[in-house]
């Protein structure tokens, strides 16, 4: 009875295992975009105390476990990875590992430029790699139907408007403005595909609702980047992050649909797109030194930290109760 009753309960430790989605990366992403929201807002706020430092070792520390895992699913259930692999929606979470690499690359650039500048290239290379492969598969088209488009599928572009902010400090901007162009044309695509499928089509399904919110990271971060790019502000970029502030307020009025959801691992979605937002005006802040912006800046890096503190408390006791990485519907 007792070897039943162990092996049951190894059975189903090896199922929460085959389970591990590759959409846990959206925790690390929140995190590591969390940690540089708290060193500008150290910077440019000027917080009297430093805690991003010890919140960078608490995201490596989290992208360490959730790489641990997943190479563990990967050797003990190949099928499985290849399966989200292969997955309409899924495949765009994979580009997120580029992502940790280049918002790191950020991090770094003022605590140790030898490092950043590495891993800035390593981001760089994956990023290349995964434009590609996942490009090359939305060209086939022989698996994707208008139902599977959501705001996720903007994750593999965005990485490209990613890449300038630290990639104007290690290399020649013009290998900037290659992926700088190619995150911008495709997102303005991808724009007009997702709002005919929002608009046109049958709802957005509960789980992916969350998703809503990476709507206005894209023109942020552009901005952002586009600042980096001229050294100060400029027409096109400031157009870009007020149509992502826009998208935010737009976004913020439509509170009672994510009121209604129960909570899946897409909440995540939440916590990227505000770290984008938080930085991008804390940049506005600094370039127009206004008190709207000040006090923008203060309002919105408040409510990070609270979206944040919320979605890890809920992250821990989903994981305690053991209703997460469980088999999923398609």
């Amino acid at each position: 009875m007792v070897n039943e009753l162990t092996n049951q309960n190894s059975n189903t430790e090896l199922n929460r295992i085959k389970n591990f989605s590759i959409s846990f990366l959206a925790i690390c992403l929140g995190l590591i975009g969390f940690t540089l929201a708290w060193q500008k807002a150290e910077d440019t706020l000027k917080i009297p105390f430093t805690i991003s430092n010890y919140l960078l070792y608490f995201s490596i520390l989290v992208t360490i476990t959730v790489f641990i895992l997943y190479t563990f699913k990967l050797i003990k259930y190949p099928e499985e990875v290849k399966k989200e692999f292969n997955h309409p929606i899924k495949l765009n979470f994979y580009p997120i590992i580029a992502k940790l690499f280049l918002i790191a690359s950020i991090i770094y650039l003022s605590l140790n430029m030898f490092i950043s500048k590495y891993l800035w290239w390593i981001g760089v290379i994956i990023q290349f790699i995964f434009t590609i492969i996942i490009m090359s598969a939305w060209i086939k088209h022989n698996k994707f139907e208008i139902h599977h488009i959501n705001p996720s599928w903007f994750i593999p572009v965005v990485g490209c408007i990613i890449i300038p902010i630290a990639g104007v400090k290690h290399f020649s901007p013009e290998l900037s403005w290659f992926f700088f162009s190619i995150g911008l044309i495709w997102w303005i695509i991808l724009t007009t595909i997702v709002m005919n499928r929002i608009i046109f089509h049958h709802p957005i399904p509960d789980k992916f609702v969350p998703t809503f919110f990476i709507l206005f990271a894209p023109p942020v971060i552009g901005f952002i980047s586009l600042t980096k790019f001229f050294g100060g502000l400029n027409p096109f970029g400031n157009i870009l992050y007020y149509f992502g502030a826009f998208m935010f307020i737009l976004i913020l009025f439509q509170f009672k649909m994510f009121l209604e959801i129960k909570f899946y691992l897409s909440w995540w979605a939440y916590s990227f797109p505000m770290d984008a937002l938080a930085i991008g005006t804390f940049l506005m802040y600094h370039e127009t030194g206004l008190l709207f912006f000040k006090i923008a800046s203060w309002i919105i890096f408040v409510l990070l930290n609270l979206i944040i503190l919320f979605l890890i408390i809920k992250t821990i006791v989903t994981i305690k109760n053991k209703s997460i990485c469980i088999e999923e519907k398609e």
